[in-house]
């Protein structure tokens, strides 16, 4: 559901020259599949991730999510994801109920359909306790549960999750590893980007270790661990960043 080839992307300083933050990227994720993504910071993974939710253009390559190209169709492919990141703002004077009702009417989404589809994520997400409380005065778990509500409105076939766990105290980062877990088991396609080993070893069935623009190695962790002869991402993961950089005191 999510084909990428040869993808690169590369900002054009007037100081400092040319950037390239993707060098020719290449992967694929198929549905029931979460797919990490990990490497230090500026490996490349956002802009891998913004690319394919289409709010940045490729330099080059192509990338097709539920067969649209990213370029050419961007509207189908915005209609067959959702996308949760840490950064995603509420907003302040709208209640919970009202915020997820108004992405799925952005969707095309209406009456007796949009009540009982909001209604069904409020249960599995146990938000109804807040469903009247206004954005602004919502707690952090809370504004992540109503990003991730506001994506999945839609039902679509493909999910991006972008360090979405990142600032979520302990039962609510548990609850949604549960919650990506369950829809990779409903069949949904979804790319899991982390700077959290653990996350990594408890939901991927593949992972791919960037470090500036490249993917350093892909597999399953099993594939990895035997390569490596290690048991731990963790120590994968240094192994094959520390064999391309001096310095990987920044992890994300």
């Amino acid at each position: 559901m999510i084909h990428v080839d040869k993808l690169s992307k590369v900002y054009h300083d007037a100081q400092r020259g040319p950037h390239v933050a993707l060098a020719g990227l290449s992967f694929d994720v198929g549905p029931g599949q979460i797919y990490g993504l990990i490497g230090p910071n500026g490996a490349g993974k956002t802009t891998a991730l913004r690319i394919l939710s289409t709010v940045l253009r490729p330099t080059s390559g192509t990338a097709t999510v539920a067969g649209f190209d990213v370029t050419e169709s961007p509207i189908q492919v915005r209609r067959h994801i959702g996308f949760v990141s840490t950064n995603t703002a509420v907003y302040e004077r709208m209640t919970a109920w009202e915020m997820v009702e108004y992405f799925g009417q952005l969707f095309g989404l209406r009456g007796e359909e949009l009540r009982e589809r909001i209604d069904k994520l409020f249960n599995q997400l146990q938000m109804h306790d807040f469903r009247d409380v206004l954005g602004a005065k919502m707690s952090t778990g809370m504004q992540q549960k109503v990003s991730i509500a506001r994506a999945l409105v839609h039902d679509p076939p493909v999910l991006i999750f972008d360090e979405a766990t990142s600032g979520l105290d302990i039962l609510v980062a548990r609850s949604l590893l549960d919650t990506i877990r369950r829809l990779r088991d409903e069949g949904k396609c979804i790319i899991f980007s982390t700077h959290i080993m653990r996350e990594v070893e408890k939901l991927c069935d593949c992972v791919a270790i960037m470090h500036k623009g490249n993917i350093l190695r892909e597999g399953t962790l099993e594939q990895l661990y035997e390569e490596h002869g290690e048991t731990d991402i963790e120590e994968v993961f240094f192994q094959l960043v520390q064999g391309q950089s001096p310095s990987v005191a920044n992890i994300a």
